[in-house]
């Protein structure tokens, strides 16, 4: 409790007279990003990524990512302060990702964070990546309040979340299976795309047509997902085509796929919102990139009557603002994490958001 009550007493005396500063550090998969705020205010966003080395491999080595991620963090740390106008010794706090994500990646960013707070004498925040997804919305909206709905859909995680308050959500639905952003690789690697696997997808299905009957997930109540029919479905669409030496569209297979993908999410948000009587659906993760799906969004919320928040794109993938989002809500709810604080490959995502 010590360590904690010291963190706490540092963190008042820094904030008492103006909006907290903090500095963001993720590190959590193949990109080194730091970034820092004042409240909800971005003053920097800086990133160095490894994805076009990764991409000769066909995904992320995580040994390969670890070591950019060493030779990259200083770098990322001093660029983000300079951006901001800032020194390390006028910050309020340093908040880090200490997972999901690569352990290796993870243990870069997070041993430079503890290093750096302790070299200050700056309060350490542990931040989970996901959560961070979601803090992002924050950023996008300076009004924003809970309580509101929140899409998350990311490589990992897939669920509607009734966001209560700062610290607690509700999962009102989730993946039974794949992610989305895991369906969106593995289609990608069936059509013979690219990584990063989600906008190869698009980019394709921009030249196609969603003519292709593919299968609807859980098309009952709940809002609960399922992306392994769909992902078969395309597989299967695919090898029974080249079996019997029949060509095919790739562009068609890709924008059905796209829209079956997307359209669940968008009409399981947008439900969920009616049911919980809120105004305003936000939305977070790597999926939520996708441009189709934006624009999905928009359109449904907006025959709804739904206020929609979303996250500029670049923000929408790994980022170290919505670190530093998320690490301005634990400051203020005053959670701290001690320096002996150790990464977490796997974070199930608890029925419960508080730390």
């Amino acid at each position: 409790m010590g360590d904690f009550q010291l963190y706490a007493d540092r963190a008042a005396r820094r904030g008492a007279d103006r909006e907290p500063l903090i500095l963001g550090i993720e590190s959590s998969c193949d990109e080194t990003c730091a970034a820092v705020i004042r409240g909800r205010e971005l003053l920097s966003n800086a990133v160095i990524s490894s994805a076009a080395e990764q991409a000769k491999y066909g995904g992320v080595v995580p040994e390969l990512a670890s070591r950019a991620h060493t030779d990259a963090v200083s770098a990322v740390v001093s660029g983000a302060l300079a951006q901001a106008g800032v020194r390390g010794e006028q910050l309020s706090a340093v908040a880090v990702t200490y997972g999901a994500g690569l352990l290796g990646a993870l243990l870069v960013g997070l041993s430079f964070a503890k290093a750096y707070a302790f070299a200050l004498g700056l309060p350490l925040i542990a931040v989970d990546h996901i959560r961070g997804h979601m803090a992002a919305a924050y950023l996008a909206d300076t009004s924003l309040e809970p309580p509101f709905v929140t899409l998350l859909a990311s490589g990992g995680h897939t669920a509607v979340l009734y966001t209560k308050s700062y610290t607690e959500f509700e999962i009102l639905g989730s993946t039974r299976d794949d992610a989305a952003g895991e369906a969106f690789d593995k289609v990608a690697r069936i059509l013979g795309l690219p990584y990063p696997g989600g906008p190869s997808v698009e980019r394709l299905a921009r030249e196609g047509r969603a003519v292709i009957p593919l299968p609807k997930m859980f098309a009952g109540g709940g809002y609960d997902f399922s992306y392994s029919g769909l992902k078969t479905a395309v597989l299967n669409y695919c090898h029974n085509r080249e079996q019997r030496g029949e060509s095919y569209s790739r562009a068609d297979v890709a924008a059905s796929f796209q829209s079956a993908a997307c359209g669940v999410l968008v009409s399981r948000a947008v439900a969920a919102a009616r049911e919980k009587g809120c105004d305003t659906v936000a939305a977070g993760g790597g999926v939520i990139a996708n441009g189709y799906l934006r624009d999905l969004l928009a359109k449904r919320c907006g025959e709804a009557g739904l206020r929609l928040v979303l996250p500029e794109k670049k923000f929408c993938t790994d980022n170290a603002a919505m670190i530093a989002a998320e690490g301005l809500v634990q400051y203020r709810a005053g959670n701290f994490a001690p320096l002996t604080l150790n990464a977490c490959a796997h974070i199930p995502l608890g029925r419960k958001g508080k730390q």
